[in-house]
This record gives C-alpha cells, sequence and structure tokens, in this order.
C-alpha cells in the first residue's frame, strides 16, 4: 500500500511540470528543411508603440498566449495565439522567462539582473515574491555581484537560478527558496567543464525519466545537461555560436544562439535543425541592427525562445528596437510507395 501510495505521489508531482516542456514538435528527420518564416505574425507596433529595446525571453501558457519581456516601461508584452498585441504588465527590465503551471494558476520564473534580483510574477501581474543574492553562499560581499539571467522550478518547486552577468554560479533553493548550494562557479575560455563563462541560459530537461537542467555556457559555445545535485551529465552539444537560450518541447530541444541562429537538437542530442542562419558576420550579436538591414527569415542576436503547440519557434532578439520572429514546421509529405 504504501507503495502504491508513493507512485501516487509521484505521478501528481509530474503533473506540475512547467508548460515550457510540454509541447510536442512535428516529426523530424534530418538532411530536410522543416521551418517556413512567417511574415508580419507579431506587429512591430503593438498598441501603436514599437517594441523597443529587448534583451529578455519568451513564455507561452496554457492558452497559447506569447509572453515576452522587454527594456521598455511597459515590461511584459502579451500576444495571443494568433501574434495579436493583447496586454502589457510587470516591471521593466526582465532578462529571462521561465512559466510554470501551478496549483492556482501559471506563474513566470524571471530573472532581473540590473536590479539583482529574481522574481515570481502570476500571468495577471501580480508579483508573489521577489528573491536578492543568496548571501548564505559566501560568494557575495555585495548585492550588486549577483547579476542572474535565468531562473527554473522543478515539478517538485525546488529552485535554480544560475548567476550568468555576476560569479557564473547556479544556485539551488527549496520550494520554500531555503539555500542549498551553489555549483559551476568560473572558467576560462572556453570554460573548462564543470565550469561557466557565461552560464547564460537554463531549463528543465524532462526528457528523460527525471528532471535535469540544461545550461547554455554561452561564452564557451556549448550547452550542457547537468543534475539536479549540481553534477555535469554531459555537454549536448559544442562549437556552437554563443548559445543563449534553451527550450524544451516534446523530445526537442531549440537553442536560440546570440550570433544569428536557431539549432534544434533531437532526442538523442543531435542536430536536426538549423534554422535563420545570418551568413553576415558583422550582423550576428549586433544590439543596435537597423531595421533597414534586417532579412526577412534571417537572424540577428537570437535571446530568448519558445515553442508552442503547433510546433511554431518563436523567436525574441536581443535588439535595441525590438524584433519578433515566428518560423513554422512545414509539414513532411509522406513518401509514395
Amino acid at each position: 500500500m504504501r507503495r502504491l501510495h508513493n507512485r501516487f505521489a509521484a505521478l501528481t508531482l509530474l503533473c506540475g511540470i512547467a508548460l515550457s516542456i510540454a509541447w510536442p514538435l512535428p516529426a523530424l528527420s534530418p538532411g530536410e528543411r522543416r521551418f517556413s518564416y512567417v511574415p508580419n505574425h507579431f506587429p512591430t507596433q503593438p498598441d501603436n508603440q514599437p517594441i523597443g529595446p529587448v534583451h529578455g525571453g519568451v513564455a507561452i501558457d496554457h492558452a497559447g498566449n506569447v509572453y515576452v519581456s522587454t527594456d521598455t516601461p511597459r515590461g511584459i508584452l502579451v500576444f495571443g495565439p494568433d501574434g495579436k498585441y493583447r496586454r502589457c504588465f510587470g516591471p521593466t527590465l526582465i532578462h529571462a522567462l521561465y512559466l510554470r503551471r501551478e496549483r492556482d494558476g501559471e506563474y513566470l520564473y524571471a530573472a532581473r539582473p540590473t536590479f539583482h534580483e529574481v522574481l515570481k510574477i502570476k500571468t495577471d501581474g501580480t508579483i508573489a515574491w521577489t528573491m536578492g543574492y543568496p548571501q548564505e553562499s559566501g560568494l557575495y560581499a555585495k548585492a550588486e555581484e549577483y547579476n542572474p539571467t535565468n531562473m527554473v522550478a522543478l515539478p517538485d518547486g525546488t529552485i535554480f537560478v544560475a548567476d550568468g552577468y555576476g560569479k557564473n554560479y547556479i544556485h539551488k533553493y527549496d520550494r520554500n527558496r531555503k539555500y542549498l548550494k551553489s555549483f559551476g562557479g568560473p572558467g576560462g575560455i572556453p570554460a573548462e567543464e564543470g565550469k561557466f563563462n557565461r552560464c547564460h541560459g537554463l531549463t528543465v530537461d524532462t526528457r528523460g525519466p527525471r528532471p535535469l537542467l540544461i545550461v547554455c555556457n554561452r561564452e564557451s559555445g556549448r550547452v550542457e545537461q547537468w543534475d539536479t545535485d549540481g553534477n555535469l551529465v554531459q555537454v549536448l552539444q559544442r562549437n556552437l555560436r554563443m548559445p543563449a537560450t534553451a527550450y524544451v518541447a516534446g523530445d526537442y530541444v531549440a537553442i536560440g544562439e546570440l550570433q544569428g541562429r536557431v539549432t534544434i537538437l533531437g532526442k538523442d542530442n543531435s542536430i536536426v535543425a538549423q534554422i535563420g542562419d545570418n551568413p553576415n558576420e558583422s550582423q550576428r550579436a549586433n544590439y543596435g541592427l537597423d531595421p533597414a538591414q534586417w532579412t526577412d527569415g534571417i537572424c540577428n542576436s537570437p535571446h530568448g525562445i519558445a515553442i508552442d503547440k503547433a510546433g511554431n519557434v518563436i523567436v525574441s532578439e536581443w535588439s535595441k528596437f525590438g524584433r519578433l520572429l515566428l518560423f513554422a514546421p512545414r509539414r513532411l509529405q509522406a513518401k509514395r510507395p
């Protein structure tokens, strides 16, 4: 009876998995072109105002609404599944978003490096809590040394914060925000394995029997898989172009590379698609690139990424002017016998 109860408890826990990992992608097979750029899906002037500076993230809720954090007074912009602008809310200067469905609603886990804090925000705009630097870690002399770039939560509520613009540690907390440990730490260029040179992006990997972490070790050009005790499990891909953000959908991992490309990994972590590859090196990771130089379907500086229920890849760019892109999957035609 106790064993049955434990199994039921585990099943209940798994039901709380973050929505950002729930969507499947259409079947992909190596070597074929699979995505098409959809022009004008998102307005360039939502509510008759420019999107404005964006150095943030993307998240999608259960209804398919798209949340994009900006560096403007409007804070987080919300678009419907059809791409139409709906509303705005929340604080400005949020660097990354991770959406999780919980018993009492949907929440955004947000990192705010300029203010040296992380926040949990309900999708109606209510701030549930804010959390500053982990004094218990003994790693910081002052709050200004702490500049978190990402925060995620496991199904059981355990929290991880990546201090990618600060000390290059990932900090672990229990569901009540009690500090537990720190791991990683600064490395060289590239960082030696087990160390970080800009642990910029962070997400939860639920493709296996237990949750793991995916870390974008940006300046090292690596995307890595870590266990929740802080041990490096494996390097998923090397030699990427400044991987800044990752998103898990079904068996796939979408990676936004700041230097003008999106890469998608399959179940075995091999590359199954690359999208929007920019051949012009001067346009890659170019915050001030003028819109007159943008090319439809070509990425400049992917910084936030998400995948919706239909398998569309949504990208927000690091841009002074604000740029959102949507790439739709091409349905593979069945081969004739």
